[in-house]
């Protein structure tokens, strides 16, 4: 069997924690924040854990793990 390409999105999107869950930044935080209120800007600081039914799949384009 050939081997399984990573996505390179994946790699360049996602940190596994030491537990197993992945790590993201948060989408929205570039451009228009004046649109954004306060609170939105606050909670969206730094970065989440994805949710564990995307993680499957984002789990699926990274078949060897993420470093």
């Amino acid at each position: 069997m050939p081997k399984l390409k990573t996505k390179s999105g994946v790699k360049k999107r996602f940190k596994l924690t030491a537990t197993g869950l992945l790590k993201h930044g948060v989408a929205g935080k570039r451009h228009r924040l004046l649109h954004h209120n306060g609170k939105y800007i606050r909670q969206n600081r730094g970065t989440k854990v994805l949710s564990k039914a995307d993680t499957a799949a984002v789990k699926a384009w990274a078949p060897y793990g993420l470093n």
